[in-house]
């Protein structure tokens, strides 16, 4: 064991730059740099995302005690400002996920997340194309959608797709397991095939915008208008890296709580706990969230590929392997 950071010198001042480039950005486009607590009562109720939590003991009540949860992003707090009257907002800070560290992932990351006020998925995806280029200089990134990705690269179409087709491209490129053929949720399985099979051959040269999920992947975000199989989500990646995911923001509160209670179902079934939903979200969505996107992306994968760093722990003092 070493007391010594795993970020040497020369990389933490690129580090420290990539920082100063970010806030210069949005500094030029008059959004404000706000910050929010990293302490919750109500958290994420994701299947697939899991929250550190901890005893706060000095609260007035009858047990004496409460949960509180580390953000796993800023969201419903940025949204609750969005809701109480503020403008377009930007915050880079910590958030927490509890789950494996590995070449891409430290439980204890950092997060830039903003809110443009009147934007839709497509326009956000162009202000995020401009960072991309300021901060990397980069070239312009391709868009797909999530139905041409997977027909242009396994010749299946997710938005109509069976069990069995998609099982059958799994084996075809030796990527089945036990695991995967008793898996009954269809959209394990698609994440499964873009992860493995089709991440790898996308956002090589440039980064590679995806758009339009499938609506039972996005629960932030608004359902498509033309196509209501889709949500109104993307995520872009560069050279196998995951940077952004974003969304045209739902703003209807008793869909966003349907979708909740949904999820807690799901945890339920899968034998995981079920998390307490974040009601001061929901309030804030019955006052009245603008119509707005936003979009979160990995600051410390950023500093990878401006770095050219193969791990993350390269990127951050001191990884969560080794505090």
């Amino acid at each position: 064991m070493t007391f010594k950071p795993t970020l040497d010198w020369a990389t933490a001042q690129q580090r420290a730059a990539v920082v100063q480039d970010i806030r210069s950005f949005f500094l030029n486009r008059n959004i404000l740099e706000v910050d929010t607590p990293c302490l919750s009562h109500g958290t994420i109720t994701d299947v697939y995302i899991e929250t550190f939590n901890c005893d706060y003991n000095f609260v007035k009540s009858k047990n004496n005690k409460s949960t509180l949860f580390l953000q796993t992003s800023p969201e419903f707090s940025m949204k609750r400002l969005l809701a109480s009257g503020y403008g377009d907002i930007f915050q880079i800070c910590k958030a927490f996920r509890h789950e494996e560290c590995g070449r891409f992932h430290n439980a204890e990351f950092t997060i830039l997340e903003w809110y443009r006020l009147n934007f839709d998925h497509l326009s956000l995806m162009k202000e995020v194309a401009e960072l991309l280029i300021f901060i990397l200089d980069c070239q312009h990134p391709e868009k797909i959608t999530y139905q041409e990705l997977f027909i242009d690269h396994i010749d299946v179409d997710p938005l109509s797709t069976t069990k069995q087709e998609l099982i059958a491209v799994l084996k075809k490129y030796n990527k089945c397991s036990d695991w995967l053929i008793s898996e009954d949720n269809a959209d394990v399985l698609l994440q499964v095939i873009l992860s493995e099979i089709i991440e790898p051959n996308i956002g090589q040269q440039r980064p590679c915008f995806i758009y339009n999920f499938p609506k039972s992947q996005a629960s932030l975000a608004k359902i498509s208008t033309t196509d209501e199989r889709v949500a109104e989500r993307f995520e872009c990646y560069f050279q196998g890296i995951e940077l952004v995911n974003g969304f045209n923001e739902l703003t209807d509160p008793k869909e966003q709580l349907k979708r909740f209670k949904q999820d807690n179902l799901l945890r339920l079934n899968k034998g995981l706990d079920v998390k307490p939903i974040d009601y001061n979200f929901i309030a804030a969505l019955e006052s009245g969230l603008p119509a707005c996107a936003g979009v979160a992306l990995g600051v410390d994968r950023l500093v990878m590929l401006m770095c050219n760093k193969h791990h993350i722990a390269d990127v951050i003092s001191f990884p969560t392997t080794s505090t």
